[in-house]
């Protein structure tokens, strides 16, 4: 009968209960349940900074939207800086599921700072895993100390995430790109010394887009008003613009065209 096939049914998914009912604790799953004995560690570190340098100061941040310079500069003498980034230049150099648990781990203290952490990170390894050897040595060591901060610029007030179809352009002149053009919610804009920017330095479509290192001093670059948000505010958000910024060759990560990909390979990894 029907009655029979209900109680049968809910039987099931009360021994279900039964046999994972040793990974719960309390009302919520063990989080350390499936690790390894290093990512555990990795997992510890994290919280306990978390708790102790974090949350006590979240809704501080929140309120007065501070971006907290200091406690990202204490996380990044913990490895969090360039969590995925190669040991030679500074990083701690573990693997994208490490990086996860440190990072789910670090937002149970504040989601809105943890957040521009996993932005930096994607930054310093786009150029790290992108970069010549003379960009990487430049610039990669202060990203994972966090003596300098990155942003990542991709969207654009007239294209959104369209990245395929973006405006902004840089035109070859000698020894450098002339920059024209905006991206917006740009996070931890005026804060960075580094801004990672897609550009358009050919044709239309994916295949015209480069990749430029852009440093936050770069003449004629400026900021718009500061977003105003609804929670999120530990981090600055600014439409960044260009108008005839200069910026060196010698600053475009990998080759002209291939913007696109490495645009796609940092959101791939960074989500």
């Amino acid at each position: 009968s029907a009655a029979v096939r209900l109680l049968f049914r809910h039987s099931r998914q009360v021994n279900l209960f039964s046999r994972h009912a040793s990974i719960l604790t309390g009302k919520s799953l063990d989080a350390s349940y499936g690790l390894t004995d290093e990512q555990k560690e990795f997992q510890k570190v994290a919280l306990d900074f978390a708790e102790n340098e974090m949350k006590l100061n979240m809704r501080t941040w929140d309120e007065k939207e501070i971006f907290p310079v200091d406690t990202l500069r204490k996380a990044a003498s913990l490895g969090f800086g360039g969590v995925y980034i190669s040991e030679e230049f500074g990083g701690s150099n573990l693997s994208r599921l490490d990086s996860s648990v440190i990072f789910e781990s670090l937002a149970t203290g504040c989601v809105s700072t943890t957040a521009y952490i996993s932005i930096h990170n994607m930054c310093a390894w786009m150029i790290d895993e992108f970069g010549n050897d003379d960009q990487r040595c430049r610039v990669v060591p202060d990203l994972c100390t966090m003596d300098r901060f990155a942003s990542y610029c991709l969207t654009e007030p007239s294209v959104g995430s369209d990245a395929a179809n973006l405006e902004t352009k840089a035109v070859k002149h000698g020894d450098q790109y002339i920059l024209n053009g905006s991206k917006s919610f740009i996070s931890g804009a005026g804060e960075s010394g580094i801004y990672v920017v897609m550009v358009r330095t050919g044709e239309k479509g994916s295949k015209g887009i480069s990749c430029l290192m852009v440093d936050g001093n770069t003449p004629n670059m400026s900021l718009g008003r500061k977003e105003k948000k609804v929670g999120w505010n530990s981090q600055p958000t600014h439409i960044v613009t260009f108008e005839d910024s200069p910026v060196p060759v010698s600053n475009l990560i990998g080759r002209e065209g291939e913007g696109f990909n490495i645009a796609m390979k940092g959101l791939n990894g960074g989500r």
